[in-house]
Formats: C-alpha cells, structure tokens, sequence
C-alpha cells in the first residue's frame, strides 16, 4: 500500500498538477495585487469613483451594492490584465514562431469509404483509393 501511494504521488501528472496550482496561485496574487494597486487608482484619474461605502437602506437591512460593483469592476480590469497582457502576448508569439502554413479547411468525402479528406488530395489517407481531383 506504501509502495502504491509513493508511485501515484511520484507520477509525473500529479507533479505537475501541483506544481501548476501553486505557479497559478502566485500568478493570481501579481494579477490581483496589478489590479489592485495599479489599475484602480487610475480609474480615479479618469474619474471613476470607489463604490465600497455605496448602500441601500431596505426595511432594516443595508444592501451594500457598492461592494458587488467593486467586485464586479475589478473581475472585469483582472480578465482585461489577462487579455492584454497575458492572452495576446502568447498569441503573438505562437503566431510567430509557427513554421508551418495553414492547411486548408476545405475537405471532399472519399467516394470509397466516405472519409472527410483534404479536396486536393490525390489518394485517400483512409482506404488508398485514386482520387479524381
């Protein structure tokens, strides 16, 4: 039994898993803390006031709506650090570093075994058949 837990802990998945849940986790303090400490302040230049103390008296109950619109506007200037400085850098540099070009999309179904293949194909990947192109 001791023998099979050392093996499921040193499987190379459960590695990376935890390695990747402890990285996610400093990535989102830097996220949150840019967010926070950068982003924010300067929606007060531009004039956006700080909702936090925003509430609403209804019967006996404070409806602290102000608190849920922080929340909200710094889910949307956390997924927009994410965009722009995360999802579009690694797109630019995927797009780069591409050395293949872009296969066609357009495809024919192979008369022999109705395979979806590639219109100028010339032999079927599938079944070998000739193909008239």
């Amino acid at each position: 039994m001791v023998r099979e837990f050392r093996e499921f802990i040193l499987r190379g998945n459960v590695i990376d898993l935890a390695v990747g849940i402890v990285i996610g986790a400093a990535f989102g303090a830097v996220v949150t803390s840019f967010v926070g400490d950068v982003l924010t302040p300067l929606l007060g230049i531009i004039g956006v006031p700080d909702f936090s103390t925003a509430t609403v008296r209804v019967g006996s109950a404070d409806v602290r709506w102000g608190t849920f619109a922080n929340a909200v506007l710094s889910f949307l200037l956390i997924a927009a650090a994410i965009f722009f400085f995360v999802v579009k850098p690694v797109n630019r540099l995927n797009e780069a570093r591409k050395t293949e070009p872009e296969v066609g999309t357009t495809t024919m179904e192979c008369p022999e075994c109705l395979s979806s293949i590639p219109s100028g194909a010339r032999k079927c990947a599938f079944c070998g058949s000739p193909q008239a192109v």
